[in-house]
């Protein structure tokens, strides 16, 4: 392992205290602020800890707590509170009390920001009466809070209250060796003077920075105990809405399809960026589409709206063409297996789509061609003539995918003829350097054919005007708005709507009857064509621009074609067709310190996440939890154990459970009575701060942003439980255990919003809450009406259903096989199929690849030299006595090929022999 820390920055001292303490083994290197050591990382984040596996820690904290366990100590759960308390409420403070003292020079001042923190600290160690923040050992929480605190509480300087008890607890742990030595390292004996480097190049932080528990009102304030402070006024508003009745009617809990706009409804469209149909989806396919919008769409039933969530496989274009080649199928045999193989993931997933189609329809012809004529008839299309590449040991012209070069922009050798993987650029197949056919290796020539454009400068005038109103009333994401101004900055260009290819679209104009559309001209049409295959009425949503609003939910990637090209075709098509009102891409996620790559197998597909054992609401909280919204996130086993642990299991799941369990425990099952006093009064208005802030930000489609909201809530009931102590008060007087009834009884109402709260994100979790509680339908359309109502849902007397633990732990042992089995190692031989789910019956699809009849001797020429190239690996594995799970593996994928050159051959495949019988 390798450490990369710098001088002056205290969250590099935090980490080299803890190395310095367990005395873990590993290499250090200080390197500058700015130097980059993360590759995946937009920008320079230290400290940093490579892994022997290669990837990277980057949060000082995980790093931390990483380090302890590699020592044997393992994180209790009063030692989490403590990290995310320096992490979430003591950090944004100490760091306007770093900008005041080290570059501002207003070290008098750090008093009044600082002296909250300190009492909070200083209190609960007082209460305590312990020797360490969770004990008599140190533990992480120690190392990490004194680390955090070192700058200012060891600086003569800064003059800071009376707390005993922290100050003695500082002082035994900065006695401590390698807590001196991790100081002199990072600080060199300068204080202060030495974060100045630092400091200057953190942004100047906001008053209110940092505040995840602000209380109820737009200006938070907060006592001299760092408390939130709500007023009279707020807590008596709470207390008037917590005794509001529930909805008389209950939300209806089947939908009426087909689902039309209503005159007196919010209609909201939504459509995700239809994924492409030649391979198994990824964990960044699915959090930047499909997943997304179905969070927003659920939120939006919740909110009350009329919602329709449209999506489908794109079928058309070279992409299944290739992965037909790959396979030995034709493309329709590709379109219909691998139909269904998205269909079962996002099923498992609970992706609830209102209708799931597909872009080889009949539908996907009538309307893509009506376009077509529309855009002739007004003008918008014009013939030219191009250069292509084509390949004439195949005989044909090959698209965009069909080739593979080169990039000339940054020289990555393996780019796309469309686009490149590492930049990320667009390109013309005739600008790669050094190009070959993907499908024969040979090299192609250049050749000229004619072909359709869309005059995209004759429509870019009509475009802006258009951009103008949709980008300002709207909520466009920042990238997708720089996307579209990057793209129309320089003016536009006409764009080639057509391909030389066999399947798509037909053109419909007959000096072009050998052509199809292209695919980005013809995919985002298959909204309208799947959503005509869902009701023949679908031009109330696609042509009712006045009543209908559009959200976009796509990668960024494909924001141009969205922003640009397809409103282009719709705009000069001139037929009243409603127009994205809404674009909201999200950035890339990334595999640990590496890209997803479909082509190269990198990555956790969807058919693998199904098969780890992990809940798919466990998977979607977490992809939700790291969604990319504004810059590029990672996936990273490490810390999606981390999350479940610590946010599912020891904050949501340990305070529903604790509540429920008291009502079963104490009071017979029933909720008791509940005479709320000025702490639960507070503590209302404080939760219904939270779900205005969450109906604030999803409003917004902060998905990301709303889920803290969610957790943060959580924390609050654990404090309130944790400082109220029922189980104590249960076993003292009349008043006691009338006490003890109104904090489980408030507890369980809260436990009730959460699970409303969690249905977008976790909706098998929240109906199970909801089952445990028994709670009434009508607490669904309820609490997210409006601004947002939390209303006692569950009163005293009402009976609740059998409460369990909602979630469970994810060993270190089980992540660790977890990532070696899935760490990015999948199959990378282009001839091997993708694997298929464990919920489509693999009959149907041994039936699939049976029904290609004859034999296809290229494919079998290929084919054989797979197998001996497989072959070849496999023997060199056993040779160097591999680990017996690679050679397996490795082993099924050559009979797998073999199977598939029997096909090819024209033969039926023999089973693989069963150990213990003979042939």
């Amino acid at each position: 392992m390798e450490l990369f820390v710098s001088e002056g920055n205290p969250h590099c001292l935090k980490v080299l205290a803890a190395l310095e303490v367990t005395g873990v083994q590993c290499g250090v290197q200080f390197i500058s602020h700015e130097e980059k050591v993360v590759p995946f990382l937009s920008r320079p984040a230290l400290p940093a800890l490579l892994l022997p596996s290669g990837k990277h820690l980057f949060s000082s904290n995980t790093i931390c707590r990483y380090l302890f366990e590699l020592n044997g100590q393992e994180s209790s759960y009063q030692c989490n509170q403590w990290l995310e308390w320096e992490a979430t409420v003591l950090q944004p403070v100490l760091l306007r009390a770093l900008h005041m003292a080290v570059l501002q020079g207003k070290g008098s001042e750090v008093s009044s920001v600082l002296q909250g923190s300190l009492n909070v600290l200083d209190q609960s160690l007082c209460k305590a009466n312990m020797t360490y923040l969770t004990g008599e050992a140190v533990s992480v929480a120690d190392v990490v809070l004194w680390g955090a605190l070192h700058p200012v509480l060891s600086d003569s300087s800064l003059t800071l209250g009376d707390n005993k008890s922290a100050k003695a607890w500082f002082d035994r742990v900065a006695a401590m060796r390698g807590c001196q030595s991790a100081a002199q390292k990072v600080l060199q004996g300068k204080g202060l003077e030495a974060m100045k480097g630092y400091m200057q190049k953190q942004p100047a932080p906001q008053s209110n920075q940092g505040r995840d528990t602000q209380p109820c009102n737009s200006n938070p304030t907060e006592s001299e105990e760092g408390e939130c402070v709500v007023s009279e006024k707020e807590m008596e508003a709470a207390v008037f809405t917590w005794r509001k009745d529930l909805n008389a009617c209950s939300q209806e809990t089947d939908k009426q399809h087909p689902i039309m706009p209503q005159e007196s409804k919010r209609n909201v469209l939504i459509t995700s960026a239809l994924p492409y149909v030649n391979n198994v989806p990824h964990l960044g396919n699915i959090i930047g589409c499909v997943l997304s919008a179905d969070v927003f769409s659920r939120y939006g039933r919740l909110r009350g709206w009329n919602v329709l969530y449209i999506c489908g496989t794109d079928e058309y274009g070279t992409a299944t063409e290739n992965k037909a080649r790959e396979e030995g199928l034709t493309p329709k045999q590709i379109c219909d297996k691998y139909h269904a193989v998205h269909s079962s993931i996002y099923k498992w997933f609970q992706i609830g789509f209102d209708f799931f189609g597909r872009t080889t329809t009949e539908k996907q012809t009538q309307i893509s061609q009506d376009i077509f004529w529309r855009l002739h008839k007004n003008g918008f299309l014009v013939e030219d003539t191009v250069e292509q590449l084509r390949c004439e040991n195949c005989q044909r012209f090959l698209a965009d995918r069909f080739v593979e070069g080169t990039c000339p922009h940054c020289s990555y050798p393996e780019a796309r003829g469309d686009q490149c993987d590492k930049c990320g650029r667009l390109i013309n197949a005739v600008e790669l350097r050094e190009p070959q056919c993907k499908v024969c290796r040979q090299t192609p020539v250049i050749r000229s054919s004619k072909h359709l454009f869309l005059d995209l400068p004759k429509l870019e005038t009509q475009l802006e005007q258009w951009l103008e109103r949709s980008t300002s009333s709207g909520d466009w994401t920042a990238n997708a708005k720089q996307i579209t101004r990057s793209w129309i900055r320089d003016g536009l260009k006409p764009r080639c709507i057509t391909r030389d290819l066999q399947w798509g679209t037909p053109v419909p104009h007959p000096d072009f009857k050998d052509k199809v559309f292209y695919v980005w001209f013809d995919a985002p049409i298959g909204y309208l064509s799947i959503t005509a295959n869902y009701t023949n009425e679908w031009d109330k949503w696609w042509k009712n621009p006045h009543q209908v609003e559009l959200y976009n939910f796509m990668a960024k990637d494909n924001v141009p074609f969205h922003s640009v090209v397809f409103p282009c075709s719709l705009l000069g098509a001139q037929d009243n067709y409603t127009l994205v009102n809404h674009l909201v891409a999200t950035e890339y996620l990334n595999y640990e310190d590496t890209k997803f790559s479909k082509s190269r197998g990198v990555g956790v597909f969807g058919d693998m996440a199904m098969d780890t054992g992990i809940p798919s609401d466990v998977w979607r909280f977490y992809l939700l939890y790291v969604r990319p919204e504004g810059q590029d996130s990672a996936f990273s086993w490490a810390d999606m154990a981390l999350k479940n642990n610590s946010e599912l299991l020891n904050n949501l799941g340990n305070f529903i459970n604790r509540g429920g369990m008291f009502v079963t425990k104490f009071f017979g099952g029933c909720v008791p009575a509940m005479e709320l006093q000025q702490e639960d009064k507070k503590l209302l208005a404080v939760v219904g701060w939270e779900l205005q802030q969450y109906i604030q930000v999803m409003d917004k489609v902060k998905i990301r942003d709303a889920l803290k909201h969610v957790l943060n809530i959580s924390r609050h009931g654990n404090q309130y439980i944790q400082v109220n102590e029922p189980w104590k008060k249960i076993k003292g007087g009349e008043s006691e255990r009338q006490r003890a009834g109104t904090v489980t009884g408030v507890s369980v109402n809260i436990a009730c919003l959460l699970s409303v709260m969690l249905l977008p994100y976790m909706p098998a979790v929240s109906q199970t809450i909801r089952d445990q509680l028994n709670a009434p339908q009508s607490c669904i359309n309820t609490m997210l009406q409006d601004r947002g109502t939390f209303v006692c849902a569950l009163r005293a007397g009402h009976r609740i259903g059998t409460v369990s633990p909602l979630f469970q732990k994810l060993e270190a042992d089980q992540i660790e096989a977890l990532k070696k089995r899935f760490g990015g190692q999948q199959n990378t031989a282009s001839t091997q199929p993708a694997a298929v789910p464990a919920a489509v019956p693999a009959a149907a699809v041994v039936a699939e690849v049976k029904a290609v009849v004859g034999s296809d001797p290229e494919n079998a020429k290929q084919l054989a030299k797979a197998v001996a190239e497989q072959g070849d690996k496999v023997r060199a594995l056993k040779s160097q006595k591999a680990e017996k799970d690679l050679i397996t593996a490795e082993v099924s994928k050559l009979l797998d090929l073999k199977k598939q050159l029997a096909l090819a051959e024209g033969k039926n495949p023999e089973p693989a022999p069963q150990k213990g019988k003979k042939k």
